[in-house]
C-alpha cells in the first residue's frame, strides 16, 4: 500500500479542527479535575460524618463506573429529565468528573505528606483555619502532587477520543469521519496517532518544568 500525501493535505484541516477541540476537552477538563478533586479531598477531611460519607459514596461511584457509561448517561438520559447540555460540554464536565475522583487521592496523599509539625506550628501561631490551608499547607502539598497529577493529564489526554461516541469530533472523531468519507484510513489515524505521541511528550516535558520550578 501507497503512502497518499494528497490525502494527508486533504485531511489536515479537518485535524486542525480536531485538535482544537481535542485541547479544548483536555484543559477545561483538567482544570475541573483538579479543582473538584481539591474540593473533594478537603470535604473528605471534615470532621462532620454527614459530609464525609456522601462524598465519599459519590465519589466511589465515580471512580468504580466506566468513563463511556457516565458520557452516555450525561448526554443521553439527563435530557428527559430537562437537562440539555452540548455535546463538548457534556464531554468536558464527565472527564472532569471522573478524573477527579482520582486527583482527591493525589491531593489527600499530598496534604497527609505535610509534616505533623507544620500543623502544630501553624496552631501554635493561632492562625485560623482558612490561613493555615491557604498558606501553610496547600502550598506545601501542591509542590509533591504536581507529577502525579501530570500523570492523569495524559490519561485524559489519551481519553478524549471516547468524546466520539457523543458527537464530539476531537482529533479521532475527525479522522473517522474523514475516512468515511473518502474510503483513505491509513493516512488520517496514522496523523492522529503521532499527534497523540507529540501533545503526550509536549505535556509531560511542560509538567517536568513546572515541577522543577515548584521545588525550588
Amino acid at each position: 500500500m501507497r503512502w497518499d500525501w494528497s490525502a494527508v493535505r486533504e485531511f489536515m484541516p479537518h485535524f486542525w479542527d480536531g485538535l482544537l477541540v481535542t485541547l479544548q476537552a483536555l484543559v477545561l477538563g483538567s482544570l475541573l479535575s483538579f479543582s473538584l478533586g481539591l474540593v473533594w479531598a478537603l470535604l473528605m477531611r471534615t470532621p462532620t460524618r454527614w459530609v464525609r460519607w456522601p462524598v465519599g459514596v459519590v465519589t466511589e461511584f465515580v471512580r468504580n463506573t466506566p468513563l463511556l457509561v457516565q458520557l452516555f448517561f450525561l448526554f443521553y438520559v439527563l435530557p428527559e429529565w430537562g437537562l440539555t447540555f452540548s455535546a463538548l460540554t457534556t464531554g468536558v464536565f464527565a472527564i472532569g468528573l471522573h478524573y477527579s475522583t482520582y486527583t482527591m487521592q493525589v491531593y489527600r496523599a499530598g496534604i497527609e505528606a505535610v509534616p505533623a509539625g507544620q500543623w502544630e506550628a501553624a496552631t501554635a501561631l493561632s492562625l485560623p483555619a482558612r490561613r493555615t490551608w491557604f498558606a501553610v499547607i496547600l502550598p506545601q502539598a501542591v509542590r509533591r502532587v504536581v507529577p502525579p497529577l501530570g500523570n492523569y493529564v495524559i490519561s485524559m489526554l489519551k481519553d478524549t477520543p471516547i468524546l466520539m461516541s457523543i458527537t464530539v469530533l476531537e482529533m479521532l472523531g475527525q479522522a473517522r469521519l474523514f475516512s468515511q468519507q473518502h474510503f483513505q484510513f491509513t493516512e488520517p489515524v496514522t496523523v492522529i496517532g503521532v499527534a497523540f505521541i507529540v501533545i503526550s511528550y509536549l505535556a509531560s516535558l511542560l509538567l517536568r518544568t513546572l515541577e522543577r520550578r515548584l521545588v525550588r
